[in-house]
């Protein structure tokens, strides 16, 4: 079967086939290194890992670029808000990015360009842009002129007065037309500086990306990929300036995009306060349990965050160690299940795939000798595809250390509060409880004389 992706552009699915199947390009917007990384952050990151693996599969030269945003106005920001260096803080952020990151399950990407090793690069490439017509300097500033690309707003589908009223743009004399936008800016003794033609100054956002995925993958890239907040204005821009300035028909052939991720059915955002970091979620729940969560829903759909769901997560992985530390799998390696690979290929479905993998989970347990060891193979297999299920020491020492600090006054709370679910008839409270202990390794026992917990075995799967 062969793999279709939405391709953003074209608003279809469409079967990838590459430029050069010798030589597959995908670049992935990645993080502006100025403070811990959120869920929503991580979304993007946990998908195109799945499709980096995927490709990897069927080609044998995947060059993935995830570029890292270190000169931004947000990280300035943050800089003099805490009194230290800008470079002191990009690396901060970007050490805990990686560490965050992987422990998710992320892999590391080909190439992992940063924005301030491309100066020369991005200079270069706004030169050109203004030697084409298409990009003019006006009191220390160098613009994009939207009016030279006939073909802006193809990728985001609006027209111009329309993305110049939902874009938040910066209406400054020096512009020609509202829509136009920043290639280079002036940069004041206290910001980040490089010197170029048009005085010292640093590089606007959008032509960052242009610069760095132009440098590694070329000048038209097979897949670029991102969260959906980026398709306008950031994509929009890095195809018009892209396009303009090599003067091709094309930037990238694919664009993919994934949704937003809500907290509890609430937009995640500062003043609701609801923001997940990762960094810290990390300390209460393991990070395979919160890429199963990030892989439940379909890419290009919300994701709904919630600890309701991470328990099940949990309790879903628990099971599924289980069959396997209950299965004496062959050592040789195994096939994925072809059920699991088809849905993946079916434009990176990731509901079904998780719903294969569980069916295979099921008819492993119930299995004997030799079959149930193949079973057992082929589930570890589709595991390492969706990159869960390969690490059993790590789980098992996760879950132990988690019900290793057991507050007894709090699990008989919740025991109680359960009792007086039941009572009550709301089930659906009783059975949230039950999954929540289950996922810490509580074991509820229901007699004629009320509900014993005890500490599962072992403390794990």
């Amino acid at each position: 079967m062969p793999l279709t992706l939405y391709n953003t552009l074209t608003r279809r699915k469409e079967a990838f086939v590459p430029q050069d199947p010798e030589r597959v390009t995908m670049y992935a917007c990645g993080p502006t290194v100025y403070n811990y990384a959120h869920i929503g952050n991580a979304r993007p990151a946990v998908i195109f890992d799945l499709l980096y693996r995927l490709l990897q599969r069927r080609y044998s030269n995947v060059i993935y670029a995830r570029n890292i945003t270190d000169v931004d106005d947000k990280i300035n920001a943050a800089a003099h808000e805490q009194g230290i260096e800008i470079g002191t803080i990009t690396r901060r952020f970007t050490d805990a990015y990686h560490a965050d990151m992987a422990a998710l399950g992320v892999g590391t990407p080909t190439v992992e360009p940063r924005a301030t090793d491309h100066m020369a690069e991005i200079i270069e490439m706004i030169e050109t842009l203004i030697e084409r017509g298409h990009a003019y300097a006006a009191e220390g500033h160098v613009l994009f002129d939207v009016t030279t690309f006939d073909d802006y707003g193809a990728l985001s589908r609006r027209d111009r007065r329309e993305m110049v009223a939902g874009a938040r743009v910066e209406v400054a004399p020096y512009k020609k037309n509202p829509g136009d936008f920043v290639l280079w800016k002036p940069s004041d003794s206290t910001q980040p500086g490089w010197d170029s033609p048009w005085g010292r100054g640093r590089p606007g956002w959008h032509i960052e990306c242009s610069a760095m995925s132009a440098a590694h993958l070329g000048e038209v890239i097979d897949i670029h990929a991102g969260g959906q907040d980026l398709v306008f204005p950031h994509h929009e821009n890095e195809v018009a300036q892209s396009r303009c300035c090599h003067g091709r028909d094309a930037f990238a052939r694919f664009w993919l995009h994934n949704g937003f991720v809500t907290v509890e059915k609430r937009k995640m955002s500062k003043s609701l306060g609801n923001t997940q970091i990762v960094h810290d979620l990390l300390e209460d729940w393991p990070g395979e349990a919160m890429r199963y969560l990030l892989l439940s829903a379909h890419y290009r759909q919300p994701l709904d965050w919630s600890e309701s769901a991470l328990v099940q997560a949990v309790t879903t992985l628990d099971r599924l160690y289980r069959t396997l530390s209950e299965s004496d799998a062959p050592g040789e390696a195994a096939d994925p299940d072809p059920a699991v690979l088809e849905a993946l290929d079916d434009d990176l479905n990731t509901p079904a795939a998780l719903a294969e993998l569980n069916r295979l989970s099921r008819e492993t347990a119930q299995a004997e000798g030799a079959e149930r060891a193949r079973k057992a193979a082929a589930l570890a297999a589709s595991g390492a595809v969706l990159g869960l299920l390969q690490d059993p020491e790590g789980w098992h020492a996760a879950r132990t250390e988690a019900v290793t600090d057991v507050d007894s006054e709090e699990v008989e709370r919740l025991v109680a509060e359960r009792n007086a679910a039941r009572k009550a008839r709301d089930f659906a409270t009783a059975d949230r409880i039950r999954d929540e202990l289950d996922a810490r390794g509580i074991e509820l026992e229901d007699g004629p004389d009320g509900t014993r917990w005890q500490v599962r075995a072992g403390g794990g799967p």
